[in-house]
């Protein structure tokens, strides 16, 4: 089983701790020190995804030399602002990264292995799109 814990610091801002005494700071975006809740749950999206695409291209023996992931949510206009649309572009660089085994490691998290897209995907939807970057020479 997973846990976490929250607490309140002051104000609108609180503390997240996982279950190995990690910490994220949380806020609203008026309070402006701490990531806001709603944004935390396309980190986690976008992270979730990141650790299993770059455990799957290592398995293939695939070098990444840099991986970014860009994710932006769509939310309903009124509370309480649930997300309806989740967009994930990935950015990789690598020297022998093809596009058949990017798109592969990308469908096998998006369907398999990501536990919090598997959470949200009834809510919103999910769409991804991927860019290899060339290497820039030593």
């Amino acid at each position: 089983m997973s846990t976490a814990t929250v607490k309140w610091i002051d104000g609108k801002q609180f503390i997240g701790i996982d279950s190995t005494c990690h910490s994220v700071v949380l806020s609203t975006a008026d309070e402006g020190v701490g990531i806001k809740p709603s944004e935390l749950l396309l980190i986690a999206v976008a992270s979730c995804s990141a650790v299993d695409v770059v455990e799957i291209l290592s398995k293939k023996r695939l070098q990444l030399t840099n991986f970014e992931i860009n994710v932006t949510g769509e939310q309903d206009p009124n509370p309480p602002w649930t997300y309806r649309k989740i967009s994930i572009h990935y950015r990789l660089t690598g020297p022998d990264l093809t596009e058949k085994a990017v798109a592969q490691a990308i469908e096998l998290s998006q369907t398999k292995y990501c536990s919090v897209a598997a959470t949200v995907r009834d809510t919103a939807a999910i769409s991804t799109d991927f860019e290899i970057l060339q290497n820039l020479p030593a």
